[in-house]
């Protein structure tokens, strides 16, 4: 009785604050529905604009668009950080409309990171077959991107820490709750299956300077993040509807929805990279980079 009290009680507190500072309304359906056309509508402006100047460094002649870059991508990425934050609490964070952290956009914003870069990693190993990658994807740069990995696993990493560390010493319990929800009923194995396979093993290999350097090794430790970066948000996701694991069976939608949407952005991703060269052959600074390349050749 006690404890369904103080449940009741709390409850009632948090709707009267949230209704206080308006932030009841901020959950409403049309303002949900709103704020995602305005992420979509910067989103979609940033990759348009980026696209199309894109293409024009595959046509002579031979140009410095570094400037026009420079002036959309600065304040795009600014915009992105603020849009996907937002973004992520309306269509993450909002499922416990009783919990906040002021570094879950963080967390999600470099996971978002490390998935593109491991991305880039299998989609680059991929076209290392063919040329020109196979003439200029080198050691030295599959060892910058491996260094890139590991910065990214070790922030994500950071990041998740922090969280917890800051919310369990607080200790307050309209706080607390995230994550005694996912240190329980089996949730706790999930947890320690990211710290091990999305962090330690992960890190542990990116150590090794010889590992980063084989491609080879490489892909196989990206596809397997990509794997993790799922199992992740599975862990965020999934505990607001079941409070046990073994209560939380994979669905059918599950699987379909990320295949499917995934599907199609890899299918709309390969149709322009066939459409285009693999190098901006007419940019300045891919011709002074062609000409390093090949004085070191010589």
């Amino acid at each position: 009785m006690n404890a369904d009290s103080n449940d009741g009680h709390l409850y009632t507190m948090s709707h009267q604050y949230l209704t206080r500072f308006g932030t009841g309304q901020f959950l409403f359906l049309d303002g949900y529905v709103a704020r995602a056309i305005v992420y979509f509508a910067i989103w979609l402006a940033l990759a348009f604009f980026l696209s199309r100047w894109s293409d024009e460094q595959d046509a002579p002649p031979v140009k410095n668009l570094s400037p026009r870059f420079r002036k959309i991508a600065a304040p795009g990425l600014i915009l992105y950080a603020f849009t996907i934050s937002f973004a992520v609490i309306d269509w993450v964070m909002s499922l416990d409309p009783r919990w906040i952290s002021t570094i879950y956009g963080f967390i999600f914003i470099v996971g978002e990171c490390l998935t593109a870069l491991c991305l880039m990693v299998v989609v680059e190993t991929i076209l290392s077959r063919y040329q020109p990658t196979a003439s200029l994807l080198k050691p030295k740069e599959v060892h910058d991107q491996g260094k890139l990995m590991l910065a990214f696993v070790m922030l994500w990493a950071y990041f998740s820490f922090s969280q917890l560390l800051i919310i369990w010493a607080g200790n307050l319990p309209s706080e607390i709750t995230f994550f005694t929800r996912r240190l329980n009923e089996g949730w706790q194995r999930v947890g320690l299956a990211l710290v091990l396979f999305h962090f330690a093993i992960p890190f542990l290999f990116l150590l090794s300077r010889g590992f980063k350097r084989n491609p080879r090794k490489l892909v196989w430790l990206a596809s397997w993040l990509i794997f993790m970066r799922f199992v992740d948000l599975y862990f965020y996701i999934e505990p607001n509807f079941h409070r046990s694991v073994f209560l939380s069976p994979l669905t059918l939608l599950d699987i379909v929805v990320p295949v499917a949407i995934g599907g199609f952005w890899m299918a709309l991703f390969f149709h322009n990279l066939r459409s285009r060269p693999l190098l901006p052959a007419y940019d300045q600074h891919a011709q002074e980079f062609l000409e390093y390349v090949g004085a070191a050749h010589e």
